[in-house]
């Protein structure tokens, strides 16, 4: 965008949602015309920005702590990245509310006047397209910048936004980081807020998981796995995966029924030779067929279609102890 239109910022909008096409080509548009068609919003509507009341934010908080705790440090070295720039940091939820904030004190009157602010609702049926509420929609990475916002009353900000995923792989929010100065607002700096903003989420992801499975072994997932992608595995003593984060559920195809389903860690990880990826796939059957079996060999013989004479050679090959 960038450029004026005569007759103002909803008339921008109108114009291109008057092309049929445009819609199909462009995401952002395709937003605007969600904004307009689906949830009746009006570009000029200059009516204050909607919010919770105290006892509805203090149960989205409640339902967010989890996260909370886990963001807590993460946002503070965000924002003394970006604070200096004129940035302002929301933890958002999955209704695009903010629920947690970094600011600069001599900051809070503005951004509270933009509604950048706890109990602020930024979901995109009720502001439009914006950072927090299409990235909610989209589920995907945004940065809306001044007049790619919806409403005219937004465009003098600069948001950028990030999806959060809680340790079982759902969207659970946004991490965003959102400014009203134009100074600051350039292509470059908007590029390298976007990336620090990333590197925080999943940073907080990350944490989020191994609070969640503090009694498992932490694992990244695999060698070629992008260590910073929060791409990890929870591992339980008998080596099989009892939680993985959605970017290890990504990579590896692991869901919730194959979790339930007893997969051995060994089955996703990349062990390195074929002989090693054999014999660890080997392990891993039999740890699984013992622990179906609450340790029983006989019974996790009968499983694994061997002899229990068998199934005790097997153990001491592969090196795992057994009670009988």
């Amino acid at each position: 965008m960038g450029q004026r239109t005569p007759g103002g910022h909803g008339s921008l909008i109108k114009q291109v949602l008057d092309d049929g096409d445009g819609p199909a080509r462009s995401a952002l548009a395709a937003s605007w015309r969600r904004s307009m068609t689906l949830h009746g919003l009006d570009p000029e509507d200059r009516g204050r920005a909607e919010s919770l009341s105290d006892n509805q934010l203090r149960q989205a908080r409640e339902a967010m702590e989890p996260m909370m705790r886990a963001a807590d440090a993460a946002l503070d070295r965000l924002f003394l990245a970006v604070g200096d720039a004129g940035c302002c940091v929301l933890l958002c939820d999955a209704q695009g509310v903010p629920v947690d904030r970094r600011g600069a004190a001599a900051d809070d009157e503005t951004f509270r006047r933009w509604g950048l602010w706890p109990g602020a609702v930024w979901s995109e049926a009720v502001e439009g397209t914006n950072a927090i509420g299409t990235a909610l929609t989209e589920k995907r990475p945004l940065t809306i910048h001044r007049d790619q916002h919806f409403h005219s009353r937004n465009t003098g900000l600069s948001c950028i936004s990030h999806p959060l995923h809680d340790p079982w792989g759902r969207l659970v929010g946004v991490l965003d980081v959102s400014s009203a100065r134009a100074d600051h607002a350039t292509e470059l700096m908007l590029g390298l807020i976007a990336a620090t903003v990333a590197d925080a989420a999943r940073t907080i992801e990350a944490q989020a998981f191994r609070q969640a499975f503090s009694e498992a072994r932490i694992v990244l997932a695999g060698e070629g796995a992008d260590r910073n992608a929060a791409s990890l595995l929870a591992v339980d003593r008998d080596d099989l995966v009892v939680g993985a984060t959605r970017a290890a559920r990504l990579a590896l195809a692991i869901t919730d029924e194959r979790i339930a389903g007893q997969l051995a860690a060994s089955e996703v990880l990349n062990a390195g030779s074929a002989e090693a990826d054999l014999l660890e796939a080997e392990r891993g059957a039999v740890r699984r067929a013992l622990a179906l079996n609450g340790g029983n060999v006989s019974a996790a013989a009968r499983a694994l279609g061997v002899s229990r004479a068998t199934l005790h050679r097997k153990l001491n090959r592969l090196d795992l102890s057994h009670d009988g």
